[in-house]
């Protein structure tokens, strides 16, 4: 079952960063309109200006939205409505994680991350599945993390909340089959923005967001289930899984190690308030 992109409209939950701008770039010269939302829209004012020069017929609409609000999400499509704007296909972007020890980190970071990888996917969802149901029609590709499928320690909360989307994601893609409703997850590893991996590893790792998205759309058209953009990342997301519990263990205490030593040569960060998360797999800023 194919995702009805061309002539669709097309909404993407933290478009400014990441995938998010790349997967608009490829699917401007196809769609109708792309509804771009992010908590910072002023980032996505060149987007659609670069957008707009290229192709000229296409509708593009910035929106800021509190995904964790349903009265902020009703209040979005409501806007959307108003215009006579049917969402054919959701992208959404559940990748903010907090990197650093559970024991150590500020509540308000793990909160921000809980609710971006949780709350969000399922509540835009729960608005616009039944719609693309009743139209027979729709498509939602959720882009997650392989932490999916790791542990990782450093990241406790971030691989928890990946392992819902990479469940909530599975699940529903089976209650709607037959519904001429597309469901794929994309689980990235880190993409070429982020601190490098140590220098042996860089070559087999490194992918950028460019083509990151063009192997996510590619394989959402196909109908797949599940797609690990890059080669190298695939390799190690079809074997590490695969591996005797205890191994898994051995090798998160490896790299548990590699992180206190991170943390130790981090610079100061402020210890009150609220501070912004950071992304560890695919844009640094949540939607």
């Amino acid at each position: 079952m194919r995702p009805p992109i061309d002539n669709s409209t097309v909404l993407i939950v933290g478009a400014a960063d990441g995938l998010g701008p790349e997967l608009a770039r490829l699917l401007a010269r196809r769609v109708r309109t792309l509804v771009l939302v992010s908590s910072q829209v002023a980032r996505l004012e060149p987007l659609r200006a670069e957008l707009r020069a290229a192709n000229p017929t296409l509708g593009v609409l910035l929106r800021t939205c509190n995904f964790c609000d349903a009265a902020d999400v009703d209040a979005l499509l409501g806007y959307l409505e108003q215009r006579i704007v049917r969402v054919d296909v959701l992208i959404n972007i559940a990748d903010v994680g907090a990197p650093g020890l559970f024991a150590q980190e500020q509540w308000e970071r793990l909160r921000q991350t809980l609710r971006s990888n949780i709350v969000v996917p399922a509540l835009i969802a729960h608005r616009l599945v039944p719609g693309m149901v009743a139209r027979g029609r729709g498509g939602i590709l959720n882009v997650g993390s392989g932490a999916s499928r790791l542990l990782l320690p450093g990241a406790s909360v971030f691989a928890g909340t990946q392992r819902f989307v990479d469940g909530f994601t599975e699940s529903l893609r089976l209650e709607l089959e037959g519904t001429g409703v597309t469901v794929t997850q994309v689980s990235p590893g880190p993409l070429d923005w982020e601190p490098p991996l140590p220098d042996e590893c860089t070559p087999l790792f490194h992918l950028s967001a460019r083509r990151g998205a063009r192997e996510a759309l590619a394989g959402f058209e196909r109908g797949a289930a599940l797609v690990y953009p890059g080669a190298g990342h695939r390799w190690v997301m079809r074997v590490v899984p695969r591996l005797p519990r205890w191994l898994q263990r051995g090798v998160g205490r490896l790299a548990l190690r590699g992180v206190r030593s991170r943390l130790l040569l981090a610079p100061p960060t402020r210890t009150t308030g609220p501070g912004p998360p950071v992304l560890l797999a695919s844009r640094p800023e949540p939607a």
